[in-house]
């Protein structure tokens, strides 16, 4: 399909429109975290770096921060398992309402936040008579990180298809050594976007998290909640989220290399 030169135009000034209105406000923030001000003039009088080392020795910060890994890193392990399990089961057997249980499957992360917080939140304190915790709260994540995991195994085995595996179980391997020499390798690095794009989804959800977890408990999106409009506070709070406007991309970008260079690889050896 030829595109006008005109209709290119427009589609470029269109996207850089898009761009513009994304990603301003986060290169605000970051600017804002070297403001002077306490209440971000702007434009900023003079730049300091005192409310980044006041980020760095606040306690309650790196409390939150260390929670909210805590919790990702123990979501992700979950839902690689169980979304890693759901894929090769799926795909690999044919039963009446197959399809009804894959939308079971993904239907969590298409939920609002609010709607999946209520449910799970009366679930463990009115059904199931748990206290909010931690486990709760990475039971919560784990039920939307769950589909990033399932969808990436489910894309990755039906571009593939079984001939390798057919193959190595006609040469005599069985189910578990096909599994560890030919089906986990094909699957490593879409179970590993998979992982990263799950750590990211968990670290940064707070409505879930907010009805699921416990009073004493905080994860970082909390405290930033919390203290973002706190006068003493404010600054350091932007100093945090400039970090994690960073630090974000990071899993998402490993995530998209991962994809396309396994796509490529594909695509070559085809």
């Amino acid at each position: 399909m030829t595109m006008s030169r005109g209709l290119r135009v427009f589609l470029l000034g269109f996207t850089v429109l898009v761009l513009v209105l994304v990603y301003i406000p986060l290169a605000l923030v970051v600017v804002n975290s070297f403001n002077v001000d306490r209440t971000f003039t702007w434009p900023p009088p003079d730049l300091t770096l005192k409310w980044w080392d006041a980020a760095l020795h606040s306690t309650a910060a790196r409390s939150a921060l260390w929670t909210s890994v805590e919790v990702a890193l123990a979501a992700t392990a979950v839902s690689m398992v169980l979304g890693t399990l759901a894929g090769l089961a799926l795909r690999q057997t044919r039963f009446f309402g197959r399809n009804v249980v894959s939308l079971v499957i993904i239907l969590p992360i298409a939920l609002p936040g609010i709607v999946t917080g209520i449910a799970l939140s009366n679930a463990f304190t009115t059904i199931l008579g748990v206290g909010l915790s931690l486990f709760t709260v990475v039971v919560a994540h784990a039920t939307f990180c769950i589909v990033t995991v399932f969808n990436n195994v489910q894309a990755r085995l039906q571009r593939l298809g079984g001939s390798l595996e057919q193959a190595s179980m006609d040469l005599g391997a069985g189910p578990f050594t096909t599994f560890r020499l030919v089906t986990f390798p094909m699957l490593r690095s879409a179970l590993l976007a998979g992982a990263l794009l799950s750590f990211g989804l968990s670290f940064d959800e707070i409505v879930v998290t907010t009805f699921t977890i416990s009073a004493t408990d905080q994860t970082l999106p909390i405290w930033i909640f919390q203290n973002l409009f706190r006068p003493n506070q404010g600054p350091v709070v932007n100093v945090v989220a400039a970090v994690l406007v960073l630090l974000s991309a990071i899993p998402i970008y490993l995530a998209q290399r991962l994809s396309g260079s396994t796509a490529e690889g594909l695509t070559g050896a085809r």
